[in-house]
């Protein structure tokens, strides 16, 4: 689909008269194999019109061998044939007015419709529902990475502009414009995760599973380790209870999707990029002052603590569908929710300790080691405050 139907758009636009402009979105992670990602279109290994006629007469397992050779360090197919779509539309569009817009992770509005507004789960999107409803809590990533993040409005903003530019100007070469944050109003994964962590406690979503405390590891062994221990344990003792109380189990279920989706996004959670910018800024200078206004894409005007307050109350607005009115009583739910969880974690923290103490004989020396200094201390005392 990302490469046929590119060729199927500039066969259609080749027979539109007076076109104005083709603009194709792209993404910033086309070239994910790349450390440097500049606004240019590259060569892919193979030719494109090779790899879509091989496709025709090869079968299943050859098809598979030859992906995973094609794609190399890239993480998913997914990327691979978006660059494969920009350079097919480089080679098969001269002489139409052509640009190619790479946004980098689409997330909520910053502004229009309505600060914070997202109609639909993908990208991490799909990931803050999770965390607000107590859901997920361990992901692989570096805290100190950038979170290359793109408000909607921006990047809609950035193709009606290039747009406008192209069709004005009408360029001889394709254009690329990498529409990105990380070089010149950075936000890092760590600063997310705390801000993911203070928004839904201020803000909670209704019926949560757990208290939101989601966190990045760059240690792959301590995330499947915690993830064992703090996402599937408790999935399965509480569809264990929804089973006893004669309900459909669904916990286990909704963790092997998460499990899915986080997976697709940890290799841009676990690496960083330097998208080069320079026809975005270009773009801006050739705009008018109240143009800038009216199609804002300047990621510099961006202020991501407010943006990601109302990201999180988007998602528990557009998405969840839960009324911002009953805030209220999702904070005393909340409440009651962590006075539980702390409650259980004192219980479960007596039950290793007495298990350890009973089959670990050093543990349970220092035990009775430990009470002995204590009855020692309750006698010593009052006989102390007597003789003062």
């Amino acid at each position: 689909m990302n490469v046929l139907g590119v060729r199927r758009i500039v066969e259609l636009a080749k027979k539109i008269r007076n076109l104005e402009a083709l603009v194709h979105i792209s993404t910033a992670y086309a070239n994910c194999d790349k450390d440097s990602v500049k606004e240019v279109v590259y060569d892919p290994p193979l030719h494109p019109s090779k790899i879509i006629d091989a496709m025709e007469w090869m079968d299943k397992d050859a098809i598979q061998v030859l992906t995973s050779k094609l794609i190399g360090s890239r993480p998913n197919t997914y990327t691979y044939t978006k660059a494969m779509a920009e350079f097919l539309l480089k080679e098969e569009s001269a002489g139409l007015p052509t640009a190619i817009l790479r946004p980098s992770i689409v997330g909520a509005a910053w502004e229009e419709p309505l600060p914070g507004w997202v109609d639909n789960l993908n990208g991490p999107t799909g990931l803050l529902a999770a965390i607000g409803k107590g859901l997920l809590f361990i992901m692989h990533g570096n805290i100190y990475c950038t979170a290359d993040m793109i408000p909607v409005d921006t990047a809609t903003n950035a193709i009606i502009a290039v747009a406008w530019y192209t069709a004005i100007e009408r360029p001889k070469d394709v254009l690329v414009y990498n529409c990105t944050s990380g070089q010149i109003n950075r936000l890092t994964w760590g600063a997310m995760e705390s801000s993911l962590r203070e928004n839904f406690i201020v803000n909670p979503c209704h019926d949560m599973a757990r208290v939101p405390n989601p966190r990045f590891t760059p240690s792959m062994f301590w995330r499947d380790t915690m993830w064992f221990l703090d996402q599937m344990v408790p999935a399965y003792i509480m569809d264990f209870y929804l089973w006893v109380t004669g309900k459909k189990p669904i916990f286990v279920k909704i963790q092997d999707r998460l499990s899915k989706a986080v997976t697709t996004l940890e290799f841009f959670t676990s690496n960083e990029w330097h998208f080069h910018n320079d026809n975005i800024f270009m773009l801006l200078g050739k705009m008018s002052e109240a143009d800038k206004h009216t199609f804002c894409f300047d990621p510099r005007s961006i202020d991501w603590k407010k943006y990601m307050i109302n990201y999180c109350l988007g998602v528990k607005q557009f998405v969840l569908k839960e009324d911002i009115a009953e805030l209220p009583r999702a904070r005393i739910a909340l409440q009651r929710l962590q006075r539980i969880q702390s409650l259980l974690k004192v219980v479960a923290a007596v039950l290793v300790w007495r298990l350890l103490v009973k089959r670990v004989p050093v543990l349970h020396s220092l035990w009775n080691l430990l009470l002995s200094w204590v009855q020692f201390l309750f006698m010593k005392v009052p006989r102390l405050a007597r003789s003062s």
